[in-house]
């Protein structure tokens, strides 16, 4: 199972998006919502609530 760039969520065999930069690093994406966030917005997930980094962050503090 590979998981989401963006949001950290597991991503099921045969769905979601693929990525690939043009230095060669590969980003997976379960839906549209993760991948505009990341590549158009320039978001950082830290940022966001519903991600699990956020949420693991949150709990440190």
């Amino acid at each position: 199972m590979v998981s989401c760039s963006f949001c950290g969520k597991e991503i099921v065999p045969g769905t979601g998006k693929l990525y690939i930069k043009k230095d060669g690093k590969v980003l997976h994406f379960c839906s549209t919502k993760c991948e505009k966030n990341m590549l158009k917005l320039g978001r950082k997930p830290r940022e966001h609530k519903w991600t699990k980094e956020s949420r693991k962050a949150r709990s440190k503090e």
